[in-house]
């Protein structure tokens, strides 16, 4: 499919044949949520690359990857960005990953354009190509920079989702994931890789989990196989794919036709408790979830104070909210008394934000 001229309406779930600048013009202005680019890395290879047995590596040597000079991998650079920060709502994200080669130059263009870096993110990889002349360290991780369109834009981000997946823990900036390989690499029927670059979907989808919603639009400029493609479609987005190479597109197409869509249960985003309503600790006192006179304690009952009629904390003569009583019981400069201090309950300690959401749970069907 070549680029259609699309003045009003967005070509959605299509893989675009052509020039990315040229195709992402021809898109409305603040029409995509996020913009995920794998751009050419210009590796600057010097030469065939060969293990100790004297056998080649499969390495990027690919026409699309090579470039003059500096200037004119700075000014490709410019051109993408500059087209994608028209597209992209004002408060949407971009994500762009790379190599040492690239990654510092695309990182000083954006914000020389004004996209405002959230976060750089280092993809750890599980299986490594190694380093075969001994000369440098393995060369073992990639880079993403995730960048809002600007310093005020309301970005998506799923914190409690992410937290939620990795054990309760803030999810890092490093992320240990493994090269594409197995069934999920794309080959041809001599067996050689489609594609030398071909990203794992475990990356793309931890990006769209992240900082997208179901339904989003999402933008890859560089689309290569469809990787992005093949994630969007399984998780309710939608994508718009631009690939230069003929043969790329193709086998991204065939690839993403046999994506079957996940249930939306499956992917559905997770509610965040700064969207839910306030509850005040009085509001506990007033239900009779906890009493005045009662007493709430630390998980390990080192700390104890006393719950009051107005919804205030007693801990010796200091009196002060579930949070400033909680901290000064701790010696902290802050504490969320919520998830600081329980009260006992049939033999057992049940922590104050449970019983704020029974509160929570009342309120939703009234």
């Amino acid at each position: 499919m070549k680029v259609p001229n699309l003045p009003s309406e967005l070509p959605l779930d299509q893989v675009l044949v052509g020039d990315c600048v040229a195709a992402i013009e021809r898109l409305p202005a603040a029409s995509v949520d996020v913009v995920f680019a794998d751009p050419p890395y210009n590796l600057q290879l010097g030469g065939d690359l060969r293990r100790p047995d004297d056998s080649l590596v499969d390495a990027v040597d690919d026409h699309w990857d090579q470039f003059a000079s500096f200037a004119e991998y700075d000014a490709f650079t410019r051109a993408w960005l500059l087209a994608c920060r028209r597209v992209l709502k004002p408060d949407g994200t971009l994500w762009v990953i790379g190599s040492y080669h690239n990654i510092f130059r695309v990182g000083a263009t954006l914000q020389d354009l004004g996209f405002w870096v959230l976060n750089d993110i280092v993809w750890r990889k599980a299986n490594p190509m190694p380093n075969f002349r001994g000369r440098r360290f393995t060369n073992a991780h990639e880079t993403l920079i995730w960048a809002a369109r600007g310093e005020s834009s309301k970005y998506t981000f799923h914190y409690e989702a992410l937290k939620g997946g990795n054990d309760d823990l803030q999810m890092r900036s490093d992320w240990y994931l493994p090269l594409c390989t197995g069934e999920e690499r794309l080959k041809d029927s001599d067996g050689a890789k489609v594609h030398p670059t071909q990203k794992p979907e475990a990356l793309l989808a931890r990006v769209m989990l992240s900082a997208s919603n179901p339904g989003d639009v999402i933008l890859d400029p560089f689309f290569g196989t469809g990787t992005t493609g093949a994630v969007a479609k399984a998780l309710g987005r939608h994508f718009i794919g631009i690939e230069r190479e003929t043969p790329y597109a193709e086998a991204a197409r065939k690839r993403i036709a046999a994506i079957k869509p996940l249930p939306p249960e499956a992917f559905a985003a997770a509610p965040s408790k700064r969207s839910e309503p306030r509850v005040p600790f009085l509001s506990l006192v007033e239900a009779g979830l906890v009493k005045a006179g009662e007493i709430v304690v630390d998980d390990r009952r080192r700390h104890k104070a006393t719950i009051r009629a107005d919804g205030t904390l007693a801990l010796g003569p200091a009196v002060g909210s579930i949070h400033k009583v909680g901290a000064l019981a701790q010696g902290l400069p802050a504490c969320n008394g919520w998830t600081f201090w329980h009260v006992e309950r049939k033999g057992g300690l049940t922590l104050l934000d449970t019983l704020r959401g029974e509160i929570r749970a009342q309120m939703a069907t009234t």
